[in-house]
């Protein structure tokens, strides 16, 4: 199977990355390489690098001196650089220096250095490349970024992002994630500023010109894209870790006191990871930069991470319980990163999941342990919902899966890779135990230390795990684990050890796109089971030739115990001691498949919802809210049964269910929003507020509770109030009042802060008074509440002065524009203008925001995937098929939108009609009930 998986699903796509002809050098001459990927002939050893940036005219020169080691006799040395001047170039070799002809192709963003001489096999060499470029205008490369001060100055600092393929504009290098090598930094400034990269300062030179030259230490062995360096007027606070390391927050000065919670969280989690690991953490430091301009949420860069300033700063009376949880994730994200990415690499980029996918998991296993208050497992399950939303398209992708060119790799920054990959982690943990999990990753890390990996290295890691000469009698939790696996008989395992083969299991989950739909129909004590692809498609054509190995979990009304079995084939039968009322499948989610429960099976659940719905965990009812729900988009129930599920809804109170209640009742009033059936829309938003009315009436507008209780509290005062619950709006508007009226100055409780700024920017003078709020604030999470709540505002005007000022980028920062045109998109009155604001506004996006990046991705699929007309759907197809392959016409998001909409209008065709009778039906029976 995983050769057949190998053969049908990874298809090599090297040749689309050949040029059509030989490629021509821009002087006119043959460039001697024809390939995107550079050759294998050389590669580089060290760099020594010193960059001159100059903030007032936003440029930068440089020199980068590279130790090669030649693996194969040539004359040529292949590497990247894009958008730079490249000047005197030498070769270095023991004879003495001699200049080298350049030629440059930047249809692949190459250069080739071309000797009069050989350069011969196992020898080292030396080359010296002079560069000089802009400032990057973009979110990539070494770019500039700016801030206000209170006092209205405008002050300018350089930064990095590099991954995954702009190093090579911001110095000459062999920008792939495998030539790993060394590298020492130097950075020149003027004194006013200070400069920080990966390593420490270990000396600062005076130079002539009152500019300063500050020398950093040599890194560790890494790849291009994880070098860093800033130069800024950043303050900084420091703390030491139990290990020695030395941690420092950046930031701008007037934000400097936003930094404390950062600084905690970044030593607890360092020191978790480092004991967790069983690996030290191999560098000095460990820098943490809030960085004013910043597309993505944060980057990885080893000993610098990076990150958005809402990723970082925080205020303990400004910020929310749901801002504590994604800035605490965030952080333990990018330090995961520091061993999974950085310390072991993928090979190359279709691997990138063995970064993104361990560190959004590892976000969770870290957080349930340092900050068991954040109840993160109440959070985890969205991830799979969001990757199971993509990858039920036939334009999905395999999370390992083959890409060349940089806007392929830069889709691969997706759902598939970071949430899919961390989900279907989960499930290999759950199969093998948490206990067997860890001691796998552990040797993966110590195995493949400074090195790169592929799929199949991280699978051999978690095989045999208590094999003689692997067994790490060192580490006493692994050797007290496999001790006790040899007196074990066997009991709830599911498999005998002979026949576990992680690697065939999980080959069927990386190597072939999409996810498994199991049913289930029980007769008497039998169970039957039988798998197929989960498909939002008419063609069925498109399920076949999928069979995934499925650690299926399942419970049943007999029994709290979680039976465990193995699906390996098409079908196959189960047998129960006994006969059940129910029977429930994939226990708590951890599986990565969906469940349908043929026959009678969907009534059982639905009474046992009904009559006794805590008897299932929260992730449990979740889960089959989401199922019963999306099983109707693919004709497998009727909506009918769907609806009458979620009436048990009235009764839950737990985050996962409730949210994932509206996750799936919201999408369906949202696509009559676009279609004007006002009557459906509104019968449709009504159900819905009746449904949680009670939970609605028993919010405190206080911020007391758990995280989890206290998230759920701001998403249901601010659904209550957006739906114009009457004793939501009237409360929100008696404290917008008071608000306003304090100029400011009265606290607001904040996790319901976001309800009544909402109702205050339904009157213009409420939105002015907002932005005025938002344009002086330095509360970097009060400040994404004014912008969310001024982009949910029914006025039409200030909505489309929102878009443009974001794309200016002066008032409201450019990073912020994708929320603010997908916000606009998803407000009843705001949907055409982003619809229009994108396509008007298109070239321009793709410049600042670079093809296949994930900020244009979410914005495309944001703006589209509430439409469900034909009309509209040739609309968009017209503008999509308009465009070229430079401007975009290639992207998997296009696909993903053309999807999205042909499922819409398949679900309306079918459903509007049951839906419209259900609904009628309801409201008879709670007329007649009221009688």
């Amino acid at each position: 199977l995983p050769f057949l998986l190998f053969l049908f699903h990874f298809q090599p796509r090297r040749a689309a990355c050949q040029p059509k002809h030989p490629p021509i050098a821009t002087n006119g001459e043959r460039f001697p390489w024809d390939q995107m990927r550079l050759p294998q002939t050389i590669s580089p050893l060290h760099y020594d690098l010193t960059i001159h940036p100059n903030l007032t005219t936003q440029d930068f020169t440089g020199v980068v001196r590279i130790s090669l080691d030649v693996h194969e006799d040539t004359s040529a040395v292949i590497l990247h650089a894009k958008q730079m001047e490249i000047s005197n170039v030498l070769l270095l070799a023991p004879e003495g220096a001699r200049p080298l002809k350049v030629l440059e192709y930047p249809g692949f963003h190459q250069l080739a250095l071309i000797s009069d001489s050989v350069l011969t096999k196992g020898r080292k060499y030396e080359v010296q490349l002079e560069f000089a470029a802009n400032l990057s205008d973009s979110f990539h490369g070494f770019y500039k970024s700016s801030y206000r001060t209170s006092s209205g100055e405008v002050r300018t600092l350089a930064s990095t992002q590099f991954e995954a393929t702009f190093a090579r504009g911001a110095f000459p290098c062999f920008d792939e994630p495998a030539f790993k090598a060394n590298f020492t930094v130097q950075i020149i400034r003027e004194p006013r500023h200070i400069a920080v990269s990966n390593m420490p300062k270990v000396k600062t030179v005076v130079l002539p010109g009152d500019l300063l030259e500050d020398h950093f230490d040599t890194t560790v062995k890494m790849s291009t894209y994880l070098v860093a360096y800033i130069v800024s007027d950043f303050l900084s606070v420091s703390r030491t870790t139990q290990h020695g390391v030395k941690i420092s927050i950046y930031a701008v000065p007037e934000k400097i006191n936003q930094t404390a919670f950062a600084l905690d969280a970044a030593v607890k989690l360092l020191d978790f990871y480092d004991d967790y690991f069983d690996i030290p953490y191999p560098l000095p430091k460990q820098d943490l930069a809030a960085i004013p301009d910043f597309q993505s949420g944060a980057m990885e860069n080893w000993g610098l991470t990076t990150y958005r300033e809402t990723g970082l700063l925080f205020d303990p009376d400004k910020s929310s319980a749901s801002d504590k949880l994604s800035i605490t994730k965030v952080i333990a994200h990018e330090l995961a990163h520091q061993w999974f990415g950085n310390l072991v690499t993928m090979e190359w980029w279709n691997d990138l999941w063995l970064n993104e996918g361990f560190a959004k998991f590892m976000e969770f296993i870290s957080l349930d342990i340092t900050y068991p208050e954040l109840h993160v497992d109440d959070f985890f399950l969205n991830k799979c919902f969001e990757a199971m939303e993509v990858d039920s398209l036939s334009s999905s992708h395999p999370v390992s899966t083959p890409v060349e060119n940089p806007t392929q790799i830069q889709e691969m920054f997706d759902d598939v890779s970071y949430d899919k990959g961390a989900c279907i982690l989960n499930m290999l943990r759950d199969f093998l135990t948490p206990e067997a999990f860890e001691i796998g990753i552990i040797r993966y890390l110590k195995r493949y230390s400074y090195q790169n990996t592929v799929n199949s290295h991280l699978w051999e890691s978690l095989t045999d795990l208590c094999s003689l000469d692997d067994l790490d009698e060192g580490r006493m939790k692994h050797f007290e684990f496999c001790s006790r696996r040899k007196l074990q008989s066997g009991t709830s395992k599911w498999y005998s050890d002979d026949e576990l083969d992680v690697r065939a299991i999980m080959d069927t989950w990386t190597l072939q796109e999409g996810f498994p739909l199991v049913t289930v129909e029980v007769k008497g004590r039998e169970v039957r089971l039988s798998q197929e692809r989960f498909l939002r498609t008419d063609d069925h054509s498109l399920t076949e030739g999928f069979l995934w190995q499925i650690p299926l979990t399942y419970m049943t009304s007999a029994s709290n115990t979680i039976h465990r079995f193995l699906l390996k084939t098409k079908s196959d039968v189960l047998y129960l001691p006994e006969e059940v009322e129910w029977v429930k499948f994939n226990v708590n989610m951890s599986g990565y498949y969906m469940v349908h429960y043929a026959g009678d099976g969907w009534n059982s659940i639905i009474k046992l919802l009904q009559h006794n719905h805590k008897a299932l965990s929260g992730n449990d009812r979740a889960s089959l809210i989401q199922n019963v729900f999306q099983l109707v988009s693919v004709g497998k129930v009727s909506l009918d049964t769907a609806l009458e599920l979620s009436l048990y809804l009235s009764n839950e109170t737990e985050i996962m269910a409730v949210t994932r209640g509206f996750g799936e009742l919201v999408p369906l009033y949202k696509l009559m929003e676009k279609r004007d059936m006002t009557v459906l829309e509104k019968q449709m938003k009504g159900y819905i507020v009746e449904l949680f009315r009670d939970l609605i009436d028993q919010q405190q507008w206080s911020d007391s509770g758990s995280v989890s209780e206290r998230v759920l509290r701001s998403y249901l005062l601010l659904f209550a109030c957006f739906m114009n619950y009457e004793p939501c709006v009237r409360k929100a508007i008696q404290l917008f009042s008071q608000w306003k009226e304090s100029d400011g100055t009265v606290s607001l409780p904040v996790d319901v802060s976001m309800a009544v700024f909402v109702i205050g920017a339904r009157t213009p003078e409420g939105w002015d008074f907002l932005f005025e709020k938002y344009r002086n604030s330095l509360q970097m999470s009060l400040k994404s509440r004014y912008k969310s709540a001024m982009a949910i505002s029914p006025l039409q005007d200030k909505l489309q002065w929102m878009m443009e000022q974001s794309l200016h980028g002066e008032v409201m920062k450019t990073q912020d524009l994708p929320d603010v045109v997908v916000s606009v998109a998803k407000n009843p009155r705001g949907y055409k203008l982003a619809w229009d604001f994108l396509r008007a506004s298109w070239v321009t996006l793709v410049k600042k925001f670079d093809l296949g990046s994930n900020a244009l991705s979410y914005m495309v699929t944001g703006v589209t995937n509430q439409y469900s007309t034909r009309e509209m759907l040739q609309e968009i197809r017209s503008f999509f098929d308009s465009l070229t392959e430079e401007t975009g016409s290639q992207m998997r998001c296009i696909q993903q939108t053309y999807e999205t909409i042909e499922d819409n209008i398949r679900w309306t065709d079918t459903n509007l009609p049951l839906l419209q009778s259900w609904l009628n039906k309801r409201s008879r029976r709670a007329t007649h009930e009221d009688l």
